[in-house]
């Protein structure tokens, strides 16, 4: 697999994407490191692409039962941090399917704009518009039915 940030010995996350219209679990290492924690990378970003940044990088591990109590950025415009409501329960990133498809759209961008510097394999590179294309279909149906969207991970 091609470098990225550090990815804590992870060899399996599955990010789940869900709301009452439909749901879909990203089962790839390579959406996790270069979408999802692309803010990590250090890169000189403008304002609007760190805001959309922040909220990739909020998306909550959902074992981690302290996510959106005190401390840290839990919130923002379109969405939040939901924390767990009680031991049978988990964190979510809770946000509309808008503000999510476009925070997705600008790590794409972003992402892209560096992926040789990151030297992001071709394979990489394929399955992360594969599993793009499945999340923005769940988003797509989501803000047809006016819901949210519930983003968490687990590896």
């Amino acid at each position: 697999m091609s470098s990225g940030p550090e990815d804590r010995g992870i060899d399996q996350i599955h990010v789940n994407v869900a709301s009452p219209a439909g749901a879909y679990t990203v089962g790839n290492l390579a959406f996790f490191r270069y979408i999802v924690r692309l803010a990590e990378m250090g890169l000189p970003l403008s304002h609007a692409d760190q805001e959309a940044l922040d909220i990739l990088a909020a998306i909550p591990h959902a074992f981690d039962l302290e996510a959106g109590e005190e401390g840290g950025l839990h919130f923002g415009h379109g969405w939040r941090v939901v924390p767990a409501r009680g031991e049978l329960d988990w964190p979510t990133l809770e946000a509309t399917p808008k503000r999510l498809r476009s925070a997705l759209e600008r790590a794409r961008r972003i992402l892209w704009e560096h992926a040789a510097r990151f030297r992001v394999s071709a394979r990489d590179i394929t399955s992360i518009e594969e599993e793009l294309d499945a999340v923005y279909g769940i988003l797509m149906r989501a803000e047809a039915g006016g819901f949210a969207v519930n983003v968490s991970y687990t590896a």
